[in-house]
């Protein structure tokens, strides 16, 4: 047998570091259990989480750059974006969990643990994928051999692809013949079908990348893809606090007694009244109360000392950077909107105000934390020590079945594959939405809280504040009137839009859709007017680029990923 230590994939992956007490030959770490003697218990545990530790880290940072997040502390990219940004998910990948996946594969096949082996070679095919859509070329072929190779050489990222499908392939053969599962699948609770239609649709992914589109006609026309919520690959959190810290990051960083990360103007102003109806009425999203939860409901006359407007003291539509105005005088500036919406513009570098008790804060989806119930007073504050809400009960949407609607109606669009683009619009707008209501399960208590209303009877959350259907349809039927009015780069802008909406929680594939698209295409601009290369792949990690002699750092944020040819305008 040949296995791969933990300790072998940092040399090999990070190269050699300089050192006298080094000692190629004493690789064997005497605390560490044998991979022969490994539990495929135990080596699936960690490679579940570690994935999801890996997805978590791909996810954030890009979000911030498509602006779902908000992108703070420089004006510009080049100070947002360093060698240390994606380190984590560098080291997780190759010092983790692609060992770890090494080693309980060849377990598993000898004893045909099919489930197993199969969903860990998706899993390992998914971060494959990834890691090229982040950086471009990376080391593949090269690495697992130990001393023998300590410097692996970059592989094009075309051929890490290739070799990510051929890993799915496998894994569809091994799924479909069934065997195993005899381990704790946080994903799919050991269903090999659902493994085997995750691992498909993953080869759609990788072939809207690749603009493949006879590869997807042949898949939709297999029938075997993502099409269902009960198929969504999700990571669930839970909802203890402590022995161990179950909940979603996201909860954990917003719903204890920190102020939370920034959330981004642009993201909630396309929720909250981007959309506007021919009476000039703004039409609020259905899961805008889901996705944000406000602190307070005037987000304007606050005191001017909780601002950090950069070109005025207190919010002021007015001082809006006159640049904005080619993509859209309507964006909004320093405040999503003047109820209660308050985040950050796009690379805002500005100082942190004590802004904390007006700052709007992650909501009930996917992040388990509160539903937005106009709750303004001491109660309505997150911070209180993980007491409130989903109580961090929220999940990592990593591929749901809302997003593959979305992809196949892109594809359909913009590579003239067969699918009929506008019923998968409608499908993925309804899908996203019921998915996310579903979210109020969570939160009985405060769906069935009583809310005094002017001049009647008390009425309950549920009934004053979730969408009802009527509602739902009148949103769904806006953006399909749009779509039909729309000339053909409006009707991609109109899915893509659609799309990033329903990704929240997802930065990972915003900034895959804004590469291959450009769109939405009225995405706010930086603050200032120069603000650098939007990151078009991310540089290599510094740990991988001064410890293996074969690496070598981009010039700039410009270089591309292959599949990406340049074509689309980035800002």
């Amino acid at each position: 047998m040949k296995f791969i230590y933990r300790a072998i994939a940092l040399l090999l992956v990070f190269g050699v570091m300089a050192c006298d007490n080094t000692e190629l030959d004493l690789l064997d770490n005497p605390n560490a259990v044998p991979p022969a003697n490994a539990s495929v218990t135990d080596l699936y545990n960690n490679i579940q989480l570690d994935f999801d530790s890996f997805f978590q880290g791909a996810q954030d940072n890009p979000g911030s750059m498509t602006r779902m997040y908000a992108a703070i502390g420089s004006f510009v990219y080049e100070g947002t974006v360093s060698p240390t940004s994606l380190s984590g998910i560098w080291f997780s990948a190759y010092s983790e969990m692609f060992p770890d996946i090494d080693v309980l594969v060849e377990i598993a096949e000898e004893v045909g643990l099919n489930l197993e082996a199969g969903s860990a070679k998706v899993m390992k095919a998914y971060a494959m994928i990834t890691l090229v859509d982040l950086f471009g070329d990376v080391p593949y072929s090269e690495i697992g051999q130990g001393v023998d190779v300590i410097s692996p050489a970059a592989d094009p990222g075309a051929s890490v692809y290739a070799a990510a499908i051929a890993l799915l392939d496998e894994a569809i053969a091994q799924l479909e013949a069934g065997g195993g599962g005899n381990v704790t699948d946080i994903f799919y609770d050991g269903d090999h079908a659902k493994w085997a239609t995750l691992a498909k649709s993953l080869k759609l992914k990788a072939a809207l990348a690749t603009k493949d589109a006879s590869t997807i006609n042949a898949l939709v026309t297999a029938g075997d893809l993502i099409d269902a919520s009960s198929e969504d690959f999700q990571f669930q959190y839970g909802n203890t606090r402590n022995n161990p810290n179950s909940r979603h990051p996201n909860y954990n960083n917003h719903y204890e007694q920190g102020d939370g990360d920034y959330l981004s103007n642009y993201y909630m102003w396309l929720l909250r009244a981007d959309k506007v109806d021919d009476a000039g009425t703004e039409l609020r999203d259905p899961r805008l109360r889901y996705y944000f939860k406000r602190k307070v409901d005037d987000a304007i006359d606050q005191d001017q000392t909780t601002f950090s407007c950069h070109f005025s003291i207190l919010p002021d539509q007015s001082a809006a950077p006159d640049h904005w105005d080619a993509v859209d005088p309507r964006l909004p500036y320093c405040v999503a909107a003047a109820d209660g919406y308050s985040g950050r513009d796009h690379l805002n570098g500005e100082g942190i105000p004590p802004d904390g008790p007006i700052r709007t804060t992650y909501g009930l989806y996917p992040f388990g934390g509160q539903f937005d119930d106009d709750t303004f007073d001491a109660d309505g504050d997150t911070r209180q020590a993980g007491t409130t809400g989903g109580l961090g009960q929220g999940i990592s949407p990593i591929l749901l079945s809302s997003y593959v609607d979305f992809m196949r109606a892109e594809a359909a669009l913009s590579l003239g594959t067969s699918d009929n683009a506008r019923e998968l619009l409608e499908r993925g707008m309804r899908t996203s939405i019921a998915k996310v209501m579903s979210f109020t399960d969570l939160v009985p208590t405060t769906m069935s809280r009583l809310v005094e209303v002017r001049g009647g009877e008390p009425k309950p959350v549920s009934e004053l504040f979730v969408p009802t259907a009527e509602e739902v349809d009148t949103y769904v039927n806006f953006v399909l009137a749009e779509y039909d009015a729309a000339d053909a780069d409006g009707k991609l802008n109109v899915v893509v839009r659609e799309y990033y909406i329903a990704a929240w929680g997802n930065g990972l594939e915003a900034y895959n859709m804004y590469r291959r698209t450009g769109k939405p295409d009225n995405m706010m601009p930086t603050l200032e007017p120069d603000g650098g290369n939007f990151p078009r792949s991310y540089p290599y990690p510094d740990v991988y680029v001064n410890r293996n002699a074969n690496a070598t750092q981009k010039a700039d944020l410009t270089a591309r990923t292959f599949w990406d040819d340049g074509s689309v305008v980035l800002y």
